[in-house]
């Protein structure tokens, strides 16, 4: 079995000044995707210039950091909401969903194709192929942050926690216990899939011609299909544990929608063409 290195979630500290290495996973991500989008923009025949790119990711990065942040509080915190409406704001107590996130670009991209006089999906068929590097990074960063740990398991991957720095892990240890049982590093399941795996498929899609929708809707199946299935062994968040059959959980509910509307979109684009 692995052991969770001792990792410091503050990677700069100054007087009270702490940048946290989950923030800076999110700057990396952004910086990746704006890179990677000024490239393909350069490239002869885009249809997109390096000045487009630079305004979509803006929008883009408000999407993501006011959507995932609502969606956090809507999806698995709306009773610290009832409680206290400024906790919305707490972002620095953490709390981001990517299905918010989600829906915070799609509104980004909606304004932002208004504004250029674009079809909604030229735009969404470009970016999407971009936001697996984010995924990637972000995963990461909750890996550094000891979050969102899979089911205990004996595989000789799992990775066992300090009981110190993660007494819920040891509830039902012995109170010598240094160390947890051993549980999935979901994270960097995530990473894998959800971030290295997904940008190398649609990169490699994308860099054809392909029918209008079609690179968004093999992003929606296959993010959908990824996170279904790293929630089963995925610990479901404490406040929701899991919403039916004793399996299924709020990530798993939030991904039915993208696999159902990815395939639909993938069969419109191929038949339109």
């Amino acid at each position: 079995m692995l052991t969770y290195p001792d990792l410091d979630p503050i990677a700069v500290a100054i007087g009270p000044l702490r940048v946290h290495w989950y923030g800076l996973m999110y700057l990396a991500g952004f910086a990746c995707s704006w890179g990677l989008g000024r490239w393909r923009a350069a490239r002869p025949g885009s249809g997109w210039t390096t000045e487009m790119v630079d305004d979509l990711i803006f929008y883009c990065v408000i999407g993501v950091i006011a959507g995932g942040r609502l969606g956090y509080m809507l999806f698995y915190g709306f009773d610290q909401i009832l409680a206290n409406p400024l906790n919305l704001f707490k972002v620095w107590e953490g709390g981001m969903s990517f299905h918010g996130g989600l829906i915070g670009v799609i509104a980004a991209m909606a304004l932002f194709a208004r504004r250029q006089g674009l079809h909604f999906f030229q735009v969404a068929d470009f970016i999407v192929p971009l936001v697996p590097t984010g995924l990637l990074f972000g995963r990461i960063g909750n890996f550094i942050n000891g979050e969102l740990w899979g089911h205990r398991t004996d595989l000789p991957w799992g990775v066992q926690l300090p009981c110190a720095q993660f007494p819920g892990q040891c509830a039902d240890q012995g109170p010598d216990a240094l160390l947890s049982p051993a549980v999935h590093p979901s994270q960097l399941y995530e990473a894998g899939l959800e971030g290295l795996v997904l940008f190398l498929i649609l990169w490699t899609y994308s860099s054809r011609p392909r029918p209008l929708m079609a690179v968004s809707g093999l992003f929606l199946l296959l993010y959908g299909c990824f996170r279904f299935l790293i929630e089963f062994v995925r610990t479901p968040d404490a406040q929701l544990g899991y919403l039916a059959f004793g399996w299924l959980t709020m990530g798993q509910l939030l991904s039915i929608p993208m696999i159902l509307f990815g395939g639909l979109f993938l069969v419109i684009a191929y038949r339109r063409r």
